[in-house]
């Protein structure tokens, strides 16, 4: 496949969408060696002074043997799509990529990328807000040249990993380019079950960037940078490198690594008697941290949230002790940064993960019931008065409950009696009701009459 793009060093494209990821894994030890062509496959049309400034109206030549073309044409930002004109003069619309098999079409509103199987041999033009001063570049085969990761890794361990972008083993310098491809650093887990990380698949570790932030000491200078901080589980990792455009992934797998534990050992003795300082002891791991490199920075958190910073930079082969001043009682956290050769000599930086301990304050003395009780004076027994009981979720449920019952019940009456109204309106319950009680009330009174007639005779 051959890849061309057409750039410009002022135009910047953002890349808005990706596809779904690919699996497409290449090992350098599997790839076949691509035969070098005599001349190239896509080609401008005019001299080399029209080429470099006028781009003759972004015009260029694809060759007859070429099987597939991928395409980039930076734009003006929010302009419509471009256009492609064949050499029988036939036009390739975006539209075209739902309706011919032949055509994919990526666009943002900086770029378009486009790919074509089985292109028409011969002169093509493209039509649109081009940006000015574009050129034509052929990638034939784009990877990304990375610096090679130790084989003996550490969990909190920062590396700064960086690599570019290569094609046809020259290095690919433009800055617009950037903003089209997504360089990654993928772990794989080798799924050993002899490792904390059996079975945890792959993990992102760091993306790179080429924009003159955090690591990267200069943007758009082609050298991509990336910083990770390996806060995974440790065990065998198989890190994959990893091109992705909107048209297609590539991956390159590296040899298995090995990420150990953290190898910073922290010992923490606090002091229970409250008249001296907590201290914490940091040791390495000797198998594979060298302790008379080891040097220390961070800071301790106290209870009352004061905070004491750590540094330590003097070299032995003594365990570093750092004395914690006991201001109060509660949480306590440290956060230290190690910095130290391993025993290969490989200079390393390491995240130790934080560490906190907790005091409490001591009980307080009972009073003394020996033999001089009866020389103490006589103190009134405490009345322990009950503590007030406060309102509970349960309480708040069983509320609910019953208000939720007392509509049910009253409110079910009401809807039966309205009901009841509505199909019998001369003779419903109420109405009986209150014939009953006017009945009631008239049987009262007579027999109050007869009562009041029986007392006076």
């Amino acid at each position: 496949m051959v890849f061309l793009c057409l750039f410009s060093a002022e135009g910047k494209a953002q890349e808005n969408r990706l596809p779904e990821r690919d699996l497409l894994l290449q090992s350098p030890e599997l790839e076949k060696t691509k035969p070098k062509r005599d001349s190239p496959a896509i080609v401008t049309i005019g001299t080399d002074f029209q080429n470099s400034v006028l781009f003759l109206n972004n015009r260029f030549r694809v060759d007859s043997d070429v099987d597939e073309v991928t395409m980039v044409f930076f734009r003006d930002r929010g302009s419509a799509p471009i256009v492609l004109v064949r050499p029988d003069g036939s036009k390739l619309f975006i539209e075209n990529d739902e309706k011919d098999t032949n055509v994919r079409w990526f666009e943002t509103e900086t770029y378009d990328m486009i790919m074509i199987k089985k292109p028409m041999p011969g002169p093509w033009q493209a039509v649109g807000q081009v940006l000015a001063g574009s050129k034509v570049m052929i990638i034939a085969d784009i990877v990304l040249a990375a610096e090679p990761i130790p084989s003996n890794i550490y969990s909190g361990e920062i590396i700064k990993q960086t690599a570019v972008l290569k094609n046809d083993g020259k290095q690919v310098d433009f800055s617009p380019f950037r903003d089209v491809v997504s360089l990654t650093i993928d772990f794989v887990s080798n799924n050993n079950p002899n490792y904390e990380n059996f079975g945890l698949g792959s993990r992102t570790i760091a993306r790179f960037q080429d924009n003159g932030e955090g690591l990267d000491e200069v943007a758009a200078d082609g050298v991509f940078t990336g910083q990770f901080n390996l806060s995974i589980p440790s065990g065998e990792w198989r890190p994959t490198f990893g091109i992705r455009t909107p048209m297609y992934n590539r991956e390159q797998i590296n040899e298995t690594v090995i990420l150990h534990p953290n190898p910073i050992i922290i010992n923490i003795e606090v002091d229970e008697t409250n008249e001296a300082e907590h201290l914490i002891s940091v040791d390495t791991d000797s198998d594979h941290i060298k302790l008379d490199s080891l040097l220390l920075d961070g800071n301790v958190t106290h209870p009352n949230g004061e905070i004491d910073k750590i540094t330590m930079t003097e070299t032995n082969d003594l365990v570093k002790l750092i004395k914690v001043k006991n201001d109060g009682f509660g949480i306590y956290r440290i956060k230290l940064t190690a910095f130290a050769t391993t025993n290969d000599g490989r200079e390393v930086i390491i995240n130790v993960p934080e560490h906190t301990f907790f005091t409490t304050a001591p009980p307080e003395p009972e009073p003394d019931l020996g033999q001089n009780n009866a020389s103490m004076p006589f103190t009134p027994p405490i009345v322990m008065i009950p503590p007030k009981v406060s309102w509970t979720s349960t309480d708040t449920i069983s509320f609910i409950i019953a208000i939720n019952l007392f509509i049910f019940v009253f409110g079910g009456i009401g809807i039966f009696l309205v009901l009841n109204m509505r199909k019998y309106p001369n003779d419903h319950i109420m109405l009986r009701c209150k014939l009953a009680c006017s009945e009631l009330f008239d049987k009262l009174k007579i027999v109050i009459k007869a009562k009041m007639k029986s007392r006076a005779g």
